[in-house]
């Protein structure tokens, strides 16, 4: 049976260490601060809040393009000619990314691609399930692991909450006044990634620490998370004891495993810096 290879973007958040770890190949996205494009991932993200701090500008992020694709399709297939890569992509709602592999992948049949309607850590855990699949099971059809990465695609579930509202504001996705209203009363949208768009649902009001543990509680509930791993993820600036306390709220849950990531560049360009967010896979398709 010819060896699958899996294929996702930097915005995933995946870090080198895991990518290796469960042989995963990273598209760079990219983020640029006025003529300088840099690859995500490829500097660090503190670059960004400084960025922001001294010009008041949020620097402006890209998807991957069909030439990075090709790049990377190539250098596969040139190293194992029999290999199927199977391209698990950002939500196609929110970049170009999808689009450019599509075009890479115009005459390269031993190209599969599909939407995982997620970003960042969501994107990662469909990701690394799919690695352990494969993992498990080398033998696996290219059909067969299409229909497991669309089963976990449908039952995905991510959200995050920003510390503020600044990042979005300066970019545009807030107004003024609903993110100075946001800051006078200490309100914290929980975004989620529904059918592959951010959309803001639920608002939490109160600190940071009180409200990533009730979200942990409030999302594992109403969708029925599996209690097998919980995924948290965070921008930069997070404060060390909402980490411990949301890590304990996790496993007071019942979650057997809880793994930490920390965005990159994309999300924390949208963001911003002491972000919290989880994702997990609901028991069912709800």
């Amino acid at each position: 049976m010819d060896p699958i290879i899996l294929v996702a973007e930097t915005g995933s958040d995946l870090t080198p260490e895991l990518a290796t770890q469960y042989d995963i190949q990273l598209v760079p996205m990219h983020v640029a601060f006025d003529s300088e494009t840099l690859d995500d991932g490829s500097f660090p993200v503190q670059k960004i809040c400084d960025y922001y701090h001294d010009t008041r500008k949020l620097p402006r992020t890209s998807g991957s393009s069909p030439e990075d694709f090709i790049n990377i399709f190539d250098e596969i297939h040139n190293i194992n000619p029999t290999a199927q890569i199977l391209y698990l992509a950002y939500s196609a709602a929110t970049t170009c990314s999808y689009q450019s592999a599509m075009l890479a992948a115009e005459d390269r049949d031993y190209v599969t691609a599909i939407d995982t309607k997620q970003v960042s850590v969501g994107q990662a855990a469909i990701v690394i399930e799919i690695a352990k699949l494969l993992k498990k099971n080398p033998e696996l059809s290219i059909h067969e692991v299409l229909a497991a990465a669309n089963d976990l695609i449908a039952r995905a579930k991510m959200c995050f909450l920003p510390d503020n509202l600044e990042f979005l504001c300066a970019g545009g996705r807030v107004s003024n006044a609903v993110c100075m209203g946001s800051r006078i009363l200490n309100l914290h949208p929980c975004i989620e990634i529904l059918d592959g768009k951010l959309v803001a649902t639920k608002k939490y009001r109160g600190e940071m620490k009180k409200i990533a543990s009730q979200l942990i509680k409030d999302y594992a509930d109403s969708y029925a998370l599996k209690r097998d791993t919980l995924w948290l993820v965070y921008t930069i600036g997070l404060q060390d004891e909402i980490r411990i306390s949301a890590e304990e709220t996790a496993k007071e849950c019942g979650f057997l495993q809880v793994n930490w990531i920390q965005a990159g560049g994309v999300i924390t360009t949208h963001g911003g810096p002491a972000a919290f967010g989880l994702a997990g896979f609901s028991s069912k398709d709800i």
